[in-house]
């Protein structure tokens, strides 16, 4: 790869870990039901990114069938789950400290990837284990005051972290199981199955109000179309150690928004714990932890 090539990737997928970095913002702003939003983040996702593959002429990767198509479906209801989790945690607790805590992914990637492939664990991935498990501790906020004091909600909010950053590992194992099929036609048919899937939620329990529509939008189209096209076009023109380390551009902005917008702050605890699990992730990723499948949270 070319300096200059390397350049490119390198703003490429800092433009789109920074706006990435937006998205509680817009969830915060909208008002809307964690379900509710991710219905129009998949249906206004779906549209953006059929407009992508038509004018790049990708529409035919979207043909998928027997084994190929099971994985993509399997994978499209996962990610459901995990943005559903993702945006009820962002509402029990904050968007910088979900964002940070979701991100421990990539250490259930490695673990689910020597469990079911037997996959090896190398000296530098087995230390980053217990790393991250230690900094994922701190970042929590569990630490600065005692779970009696934090509340039972702010601790739901971090299971279903977890328990969502869970599903996305399973997702990226499906994504490499099924290796006939591009990140394209992954995130296309994830967003395809979750506006089918969840078409029925708003109707039941209320549409938002005209305002808030604008912001829905733009979890579709900005945080899934322009995202996606703007982190794969980055990671395409970079080494695998280089995309380890721009995925905390992502966190990193999350951070910085609740503190600028929501005057949530994280304290030196917390950001103790996010050094940590970024030195960690980084370390796992070096062995090929996390890799992406499909869409980006």
């Amino acid at each position: 790869m070319s300096a200059s090539h390397q350049r490119q990737g390198l703003w490429l997928m800092s433009a789109g870990g920074a706006l990435l970095g937006t998205l509680g913002l817009f969830l915060e702003r909208s008002g809307a039901q964690p379900l509710t939003a991710v219905w129009f983040r998949c249906a206004f996702g779906l549209l953006a990114l059929l407009a992508w593959g038509a004018a790049t002429r990708r529409l035919a990767e979207l043909r998928l069938r027997g084994r190929m198509l099971a994985a993509a479906l399997a994978a499209g209801a996962l990610v459901v789950f995990n943005w559903a989790s993702f945006f009820a945690a962002i509402e029990r607790t904050s968007i910088g400290v979900a964002t940070v805590v979701v991100h421990v992914q990539p250490i259930w990637v490695m673990l689910l990837g020597a469990w079911w492939w037997r996959e090896r664990i190398s000296a530098r991935q087995a230390l980053a284990v217990p790393l991250a498990l230690a900094g994922l501790a701190l970042a929590s906020g569990v630490l600065d005051e005692g779970p009696a004091a934090i509340g039972q909600d702010y601790l739901v909010g971090l299971a279903l972290c977890l328990v969502g950053s869970f599903t996305y590992a399973i997702v990226t194992l499906l994504a490499k199981a099924a290796q006939g099929v591009g990140s394209y036609a992954f995130a296309a048919w994830q967003c395809g199955v979750g506006a089918l899937a969840l078409a029925w939620w708003p109707w039941l329990h209320g549409w938002p109000a005209p305002a808030a529509w604008g912001w829905l939008a733009g979890l579709g189209v900005l945080h899934t179309g322009l995202a996606y096209v703007l982190m794969y076009a980055g990671m395409a023109r970079l080494p695998t150690a280089r995309i380890a380390v721009l995925q905390f551009v992502y966190p990193a902005v999350a951070v910085v928004v609740d503190q600028i917008v929501y005057d949530r702050a994280l304290s030196p605890l917390q950001w103790g714990g996010v050094a940590l699990m970024g030195l960690a992730l980084w370390g796992a990723n070096r062995g090929g932890a996390g890799r992406p499948a499909g869409l980006a949270r």
